[in-house]
């Protein structure tokens, strides 16, 4: 099966999210991200066995259990063009940290296909991807440009994430400070 390991957004703030999912489907016929809640990435998505699940969500228990909640800040929009809009996340030392160390320790078990990230660690809530058309982004682009949007919220649990064969669900949650 499919898995990946996130921060969940609070419900309030994937309502809104939400909202602006089912405008880019309506105007653009993105369907992608509807497929999953308003989430940050922390490790992208990997094949497990589901017999491995039980392992690796003792592993994110213990890892989330020694880690504290900190704020996150969600604050307007930004694109990697021409493919993707998003809610961009005000860096953060703490995330950048979480998500390092998170990384280390799956890695460190060598029980999980999870690949070291090539890429910076560029914390986001994806609004459309991969299925937004190069043709359609300046006009959607231009729709997020205009639109303010400031919240924070805590980051309380590590998630992890299940592909069900449809969508993502939330396969179990592990609290941070517990």
């Amino acid at each position: 099966m499919l898995y990946f390991i996130a921060l969940v957004a609070p419900e309030i703030i994937n309502q809104q999210v939400l909202e602006w999912k089912h405008y880019m489907l309506e105007q653009f016929q993105c369907r992608v991200a509807l497929k999953s809640p308003a989430h940050i990435t922390l490790i992208p998505p990997f094949q497990m066995p589901d017999d491995a699940r039980p392992a690796l969500q003792e592993l994110l228990m213990e890892f989330a259990a020694a880690q504290q909640p900190f704020p996150i800040r969600l604050h307007n929009f930004a694109a990697f063009k021409p493919r993707v809009i998003y809610v961009d996340v005000v860096p953060s030392a703490r995330l950048e940290d979480l998500q390092s160390k998170l990384e280390t320790a799956v890695l460190k078990t060598g029980r999980f296909r999870i690949k070291k990230e090539e890429r910076p660690f560029h914390p986001h809530v994806t609004i459309a991807n991969r299925d937004l058309k190069k043709e359609d982004f300046p006009k959607a682009w231009a729709y997020f440009q205009q639109l303010k949007y400031d919240v924070s919220f805590p980051a309380q649990a590590i998630s992890l994430l299940r592909h069900n064969g449809r969508v993502w669900e939330i396969a179990g949650d592990s609290p941070l400070g517990v």
